[in-house]
């Protein structure tokens, strides 16, 4: 569930992580799922849905999107602007960001944009999980999007292979050589605390993690 303390901000937790009190309630983990779907497609996929305007960026109004979400669902009539920033601030992944009275997703689009992230402290090493099938034939051509925009790197083998994890047992992990990519001139931004995106990776800036 989703709780706030007044000394410590929000958490995700029965009580504060860092003095122990119960703070105030503010979702369940059934709303906070619902709400985070909702948002998630709103602001990687579908703003014109809710009748939202996006800039080139990625940001909505906070205000009308929330709006948006209770006039769609009358189930999400007791949503307000501080649930939102809550679920963003407390947020493990970082997937959102909230910018005066905008929000937008970090990463994850399927929409055309002109997203710009922060491209200094890139790891000298990201990884990226395949597929056995897919593994040598990525190795031979690169990475490149598939149904996002943006090619999406993780910070650490453990979070690369978390992700493959997803669509199979025992993921290949991909090794990404970021000072040679960058050297030759390929842009990668830091999206999220563990999640980078460039616009593709050609293979020679590819190995296989030896971990």
């Amino acid at each position: 569930m989703l709780r706030e303390c007044e000394e410590h901000g929000y958490f995700r937790d029965e009580r504060c992580p860092v003095c122990d009190e119960e703070g105030k309630f503010l979702m369940s983990t059934e709303e906070m799922d619902k709400v985070g779907r909702t948002m998630a497609g709103i602001l990687r996929h579908f703003p014109e849905r809710f009748e939202l305007e996006m800039d080139e960026q990625g940001f909505v109004s906070l205000r009308e999107m929330v709006s948006g979400m209770r006039d769609n669902n009358r189930r999400m009539h007791w949503l307000r602007t501080h649930h939102v920033i809550a679920l963003v601030e407390s947020d493990p992944k970082g997937r959102y960001q909230v910018s005066g009275d905008s929000v937008r997703a970090t990463y994850g689009h399927t929409l055309e944009l002109d997203l710009r992230h922060p491209s200094d402290n890139i790891p000298e090493e990201l990884y990226y999980p395949a597929t056995p099938d897919e593994s040598d034939i990525i190795l031979e051509i690169g990475i490149i999007p598939a149904d996002r925009r943006m090619v999406h790197l993780s910070k650490t083998y453990e979070d690369a292979f978390s992700a493959g994890s997803v669509r199979v047992d025992d993921p290949v992990i991909l090794a990404v050589d970021t000072v040679k990519a960058r050297a030759d001139g390929i842009e990668i931004g830091r999206a999220a605390r563990t999640v980078y995106l460039c616009k593709q990776i050609p293979p020679e800036y590819l190995s296989v993690s030896q971990r």
